[in-house]
């Protein structure tokens, strides 16, 4: 330690220094302090779960770009997987390779990093060159692109499965400095990307690494090599784990570190404690940071990350999508092809509607090339931000997400698609006093919102209706608007679009708050609650003990199969049985196919649902303490149980509303 860091003092040891605060956790006492929640943390989920998972600056950036640039990159084949299938015997990148390069056994995959001639004679090596070298390289030109793209965060793949640190690193020799660019390339995109304004993201794969990746990998012979390809044993592997993550928070301070699956396989000590150590520093800078996850962590301290998909509808709490330029592979390969324009923004619009974040993936060439159709799309989606950002950027997430015939999302693994003229997406500002409608093609004459009928909503305090026009700040006021059952119906400037552009944005500002949106299909009184797959209703089994399964059942007009939806303010509602009184209760469990149950009302997040509005009058009931919703598995039995599933596509998380 120098003899000045021996002096700097953190804020925890500050607090405890000066008697406001205890090592175990405290409260903020100066408001000149950015972060929010707990000022220490512990590595216990008690501690770590009251990390807020979304940080404000998070929710508001929406968009961020990441890349899939390294090792792998280099034979421009299949995907980023051909370190691990070109050692699977008789598999396209095994054939490849021996084709190519040579058998694995005697060509390694170790060779892309330290340099070997092909069967052909040519020098093959993970080695770009920065352009002030002679090279291709230029982490400020990637930077000003992804700023151009409207991007208000981004960063690179540190480390893939492959095992190949892109950072100066003590514990990995296999690293960008020690080998290949001899560049410590993140510190070179850290830089880059802080200098243009954005957040930076530190993508870690690292964790299949050693739990699956090299599968057909044949032993190695020295511990260099069994760290590179994940077999030094699983107690070593996960100090190593441990010891990269610690490396990067400690080197570069990453306000986003994304984590990609098998976290689940990791010992619970280890994944708690890079979590404490890491939000314990983020004290120290005095900034919220953000942690996501595909497994191994929860949604209480961490945002919840859906690979190529998101949710069919609007979710709580605050989540995130990782998706990519490409359908075929998320690096680049030689006749990659890539998604439209509109697939990506349509995509992104729909996921920011329903209260999500998109993180888009490029894919770079070995040598620093970003090739010209990735770019026209950064700035195809970099345009219609700059033009129309306000209805993207720093909003919120309404009541429902949207209407349309287009359905996007339902899960992870589900493909962009663009929307049409008639589909309609929502956002909100954050004080609430401004509503979005983006439009995913020009409507023609009259735009026609079914969402806003005079059955659903009181639109007496809308003030004024305008047209985001071409350029930012330019709006065209839309006078001619009228409403009745079947919607708000607004007078365009023309029946042919006065510009172009991918989506085009209807703002109505209220004077003070939106209204509220009511069920139109939703009585006061007494229901029956009927599921779209099995049309069977939800059943209480009549006067049953507190705890027991809630099931479903031929509708016969029995009280045990009528509810009350009780409103509780913001959405939320209690659904009361008529027989029993007792109210329908997730009981806290979070899994998948989790029974739902039924006890007395206690008031508790448990017993809270919202109804999510799917469209032709069905309805997706979620739970407020779990995120999951009623789900009938599809068994058409009377008697089955009703479940619990994350929000999805499927109609057994459908159901509708009927007054009796």
């Amino acid at each position: 330690m120098s003899s000045s860091s021996s002096f700097r003092f953190s804020r925890r040891q500050l607090l405890i220094a000066t008697g406001l605060g205890t090592a175990a956790g405290m409260l903020k006492v100066n408001p000149a302090w950015a972060t929010a929640g707990p000022q220490s943390y512990s590595p216990n989920w008690s501690s770590v779960d009251q990390h807020p998972p979304a940080a404000e600056w998070f929710q508001d950036a929406k968009f961020g770009v990441y890349f899939h640039w390294g090792v792998f990159s280099v034979p421009a084949f299949a995907n980023e997987w051909y370190p691990r299938n070109m050692y699977n015997n008789g598999s396209n990148e095994n054939n490849h390779h021996k084709s190519v390069y040579g058998d694995p056994s005697a060509w390694p995959y170790h060779n892309f990093i330290n340099g070997a001639r092909d069967k052909a004679g040519n020098w093959v090596q993970f080695a770009p060159k920065l352009k002030s070298a002679g090279g291709n390289f230029d982490p400020n030109e990637w930077a000003q692109l992804f700023a151009d793209a409207g991007a208000r965060f981004a960063g690179p793949v540190a480390e893939h499965h492959d095992g190949y640190s892109m950072w100066n690193s003590r514990v990995n020799e296999w690293n960008s400095v020690a080998t290949g660019p001899r560049l410590d390339l993140l510190r070179l995109h850290a830089d880059a990307i802080r200098a243009k304004g954005l957040k930076l993201l530190v993508a870690m794969h690292h964790a299949y690494n050693f739990t699956g990746f090299y599968q057909w990998a044949p032993s190695q012979s020295s511990t260099s090599l069994k760290k590179l390809y994940g077999q030094l044993g699983f107690a070593d592997e996960q100090q190593l784990w441990y010891d990269k993550l610690k490396e990067v928070i400690d080197g570069y301070q990453p306000d986003i570190i994304w984590q990609d699956f098998n976290l689940s396989r990791l010992d619970e000590s280890r994944r708690l404690a890079f979590l404490a150590y890491y939000y314990n520093q983020a004290v120290a800078w005095n900034k919220d940071v953000v942690a996501t996850y595909k497994d191994g962590f929860n949604t209480r301290g961490e945002v919840f990350d859906y690979e190529r998909g998101g949710p069919a509808a609007v979710q709580t709490p605050y989540w995130l999508t990782d998706d990519s330029i490409s359908s075929s592979s998320w690096c680049y390969t030689n006749g990659i092809g890539y998604y439209s324009l509109n697939a990506m923004l349509h995509s992104l619009i729909d996921r920011v509607s329903k209260n999500g974040t998109m993180l888009l993936n490029i894919a770079p060439m070995a040598d620093g090339t970003i090739p010209s159709g990735q770019r026209s799309i950064l700035l195809g989606i970099g345009d219609y931000l700059k033009r129309f950002g306000e209805s993207v950027y720093s909003t919120r997430a309404w009541t429902v997400y949207g209407e349309g015939p287009t359905q996007m999302g339902g899960g992870s693994f589900t493909t962009p698609r663009a929307g049409t003229n008639t589909d309609i997406r929502f956002t909100r500002s954050k004080d609430n006093t401004v509503l979005y409608a983006t439009v995913l093609g020009w409507p023609g004459a009259t735009l026609h919102i079914t969402t806003l009928g005079a059955n659903r909503i009181n639109l007496s305090n809308l003030a004024s209706v305008q047209l985001l026009g071409s350029a930012a700040g330019q709006y065209v006021t839309l006078p001619g608007r009228t409403q009745d059952g079947s919607g708000l119906h607004v007078s365009m400037p023309s029946s042919t679009a006065p510009f172009s552009a991918p989506a085009y944005v209807v703002k109505l500002t209220f004077n003070g708050q939106i209204p509220t949106l009511g069920g139109g299909s939703t009585p006061t009184g007494y229901v029956r609650i009927t599921n779209v797959t099995t049309g069977l209703v939800l059943d209480s089994g009549g006067n049953v003990a507190s705890g027991s399964n809630l099931k479903q059942w031929n509708w016969d007009g029995s009280t045990n199969l009528q509810w009350q939806l009780v409103a509780l303010g913001s959405g939320w509602y209690r659904i009361v049985n008529r027989t029993n009184g007792m109210v329908a209760d997730s009981w806290g469990d979070t899994t998948s196919g989790a029974l739902c149950k039924q006890a007395p009302w206690n008031g508790g997040d448990n017993q809270q649902w919202k109804l999510t509005d799917m469209g032709n009058g069905r309805y997706q009931i979620v739970n407020r303490g779990t995120g999951t919703c009623l789900d009938s598995g599809g068994t058409t039995t009377a008697g089955s149980n009703v479940k619990l599933w994350a929000p999805g596509s499927s109609t057994n998380l459908q159901w509708t509303i009927t007054a009796v």
